[in-house]
């Protein structure tokens, strides 16, 4: 199975694949409303807006795995960003992206390494992993920003070939 043909299911429970987006870059994120780094929705947004209309989109992931950062329902998840950040990208249901419980899609992320080599588990919330058409990964560790230089070097080479 390829990464694009993995099951996911939206926010609103609907049933999906990374194949809905064929085509496009997507910035698969695990997200959290009550974290230190939740602002960079702020940055993840503002690439929404950026890139969207080249074939881009951010794909959030809420997840509830570090230090219970995450522990909205799904209506909770979609009016906190909506209403906080004016979130538009799509938000999945929420997921395990580490251990036992780690969801498929995650498991084909993690093993992708960063920029130092590392590959394994997420370290914390707002780790993003850049999905090329091709179905190449890049990888970004969580302090990040969104709008970092070598994450929008990533995106723009993506979206120039």
């Amino acid at each position: 199975m390829s990464l694009f043909d993995i099951p996911l299911r939206t926010l609103a429970g609907e049933p999906t694949t990374l194949a809905e987006h064929s085509g496009r870059a997507v910035l698969v994120v695990n997200v959290a409303s009550r974290c230190g780094l939740t602002p960079q929705y702020e940055g993840l947004e503002r690439l929404q807006k950026t890139y969207a209309g080249r074939g881009f989109t951010v794909l959030g992931v809420p997840c509830n795995q570090f230090a219970g950062q995450e522990p909205g329902s799904a209506q909770e998840i979609a009016e906190f960003c909506s209403a906080t950040y004016g979130v538009s990208f799509p938000l999945l249901e929420k997921a395990e992206v580490n251990g036992a419980g780690r969801h498929p899609l995650f498991a084909e992320l993690t093993a992708v390494q960063d920029a130092e080599g590392e590959a394994g588990d997420v370290q914390w919330n707002f780790e993003k992993f850049l999905v090329a058409p091709s179905g190449r990964v890049t990888r970004f560790r969580p302090r990040t920003e969104p709008e970092a230089p070598e994450v929008v070097a990533a995106i723009e080479a993506l979206l120039a070939s």
